[in-house]
């Protein structure tokens, strides 16, 4: 029996899942690192290196998403990959205090800790996806990636609100206490969020049938021309995506002459606008409909090109300096970022399932999303470190800080340039080889 595909109410219940992610990430990738930097004087390399371990933890998501397909069920490596997360969390807490008293003992319980942040972002955020992308219908897919994007922006905006204003006055008792309520509290909306949402569990194959082993499906994956180019896709695009992460406030005090009361305002500038360009797509699709992978990519190249656009523009307001629309500008860029993201989330989940024949086809979408994913973890890994190494490079070349930041931004542009040519080409890569995988067992019960 092939089940229900997801209703609204379905996609909003897994989009919790997505801000119970969020929640968590927030903390440990942001709150933890600041407090290591400044309240216990820790070299700032030492939170940016464990953060850059945590995403490099996250090529495993490939066989994550292979475990998901080759079972009956996703849910399971849900909850699993949040629990692995949340006490990922906790132990990431607990080091951060340690490393006062005992800094080499924390730093090798931190390393722990952000390895199982890393596998269970990993496993939690790969099978998420996969299951949007089986149970969720084509039409409905550019909705379902704005509304779960959306609700993760939101679990990251109330969980740095609330744990901002509970931490003072701060101790480390209290840190402790603010990341396990947050673990407790992300793992419970799990659990309530995935409860039945799945449905029944497809019917097992022939148990004498052989499962395909992990190297010879990925093997395959990679061997999709689309697939792979897709791929591509991911890590140019998101490096362009995050190399601004770190540079942007950074760029309005030095060139524009921001405090930082304004620059933290223009960064809340930039993120209206990217859940405007989110809302946007979302409300399209929505209206009109997807038209699967080729209606998104239309959608996808527009986010690039318009976030080249904005690019290009805050280049030259580092020519100009003070007198240009930043804000509008940043307003613009986080507009066209929003679009980008929601689009290739919606494409991603169309090319999940699509089989060598273009075609709706069950049974890889786990390590399709695994690979992507792995990509992006290593592209907003490399990403950031661009941004922020490239400045400092073309400050020491140039002697000028306008004149980095307009080389580091032009760079940026021409990513988003080149992403968008390559995400035309998607549809139209060569069709693989049929090859001899077998699909997941009862994969044909669960298409979207």
């Amino acid at each position: 029996m092939t089940p229900t595909p997801l209703g609204w109410l379905g996609i909003i219940r897994l989009g919790l899942v997505q801000s119970a992610l969020g929640a968590i990430v927030v903390l440990t990738t942001s709150t933890l690192n600041r407090v290591m930097a400044v309240e216990l004087a820790l070299p700032v390399a030492l939170p940016a290196a464990l953060v850059a371990w945590h995403y490099a933890v996250q090529l495993s998501r490939p066989r994550w998403g292979y475990g998901s397909d080759m079972g009956r069920r996703r849910t399971p490596w849900i909850i699993g990959g949040m629990g692995v997360l949340a006490m990922g969390a906790l132990l990431a807490a607990n080091a951060t205090a340690l490393m006062a008293a005992a800094p080499v003992a924390g730093v090798v319980l931190a390393l722990i800790a952000f390895t199982m942040i890393g596998a269970g972002v990993g496993a939690s955020g790969t099978s998420l996806l996969a299951l949007l992308a089986t149970r969720v219908t084509p039409s409905r897919r550019p909705a379902a990636a704005a509304i779960t994007w959306i609700m993760m922006v939101v679990g990251i905006v109330i969980t740095a609100g609330v744990a901002g204003a509970l931490l003072d006055p701060f101790s480390m008792q209290r840190l402790a206490l603010i990341a396990s309520g947050i673990a407790m509290i992300a793992f419970l909306v799990t659990l309530l969020a995935v409860r039945g949402v799945e449905g029944e569990p497809a019917p097992a194959a022939d148990p004498a049938e052989p499962r395909p082993a992990f190297k010879a499906v990925l093997r395959e994956t990679l061997a999709d021309p689309r697939a792979r180019l897709f791929g591509v896709f991911v890590f140019v695009s998101m490096v362009a995506y995050s190399a601004q992460d770190l540079i942007l406030e950074p760029f309005a005090g030095l060139v524009f002459g921001m405090t930082p009361g304004q620059s933290t305002q223009m960064s809340g500038v930039q993120h209206s606008g990217v859940l405007t360009g989110m809302i946007l797509v979302g409300a399209a699709g929505g209206m009109i409909g997807g038209r699967g992978a080729g209606w998104m990519r239309g959608w996808t190249v527009l986010g690039c090109i318009g976030s080249a656009v904005a690019l290009a523009l805050l280049a030259i307001a580092a020519a100009v300096g003070p007198g240009w629309p930043l804000s509008l500008t940043v307003f613009g860029l986080g507009f066209f970022n929003g679009v980008f993201a929601v689009a290739a989330i919606g494409s991603m989940m169309a090319l999940a399932g699509a089989g060598p024949d273009g075609e709706e086809a069950g049974g890889r979408e786990g390590i399709r999303m695994g690979v992507w994913g792995a990509a992006q973890a290593i592209a907003f890994a490399l990403g950031g470190f661009f941004g922020a190494v490239g400045v400092d490079i073309g400050r020491r070349i140039f002697a000028e800080d306008a004149t980095a930041f307009l080389t580091v931004f032009a760079i940026e542009a021409a990513l988003f340039v080149a992403a968008a040519l390559i995400a035309t080409r998607i549809g139209r890569a060569a069709r693989p080889t049929p090859s001899a995988f077998t699909p997941v067992r009862g994969a044909e019960h669960v298409q979207a």
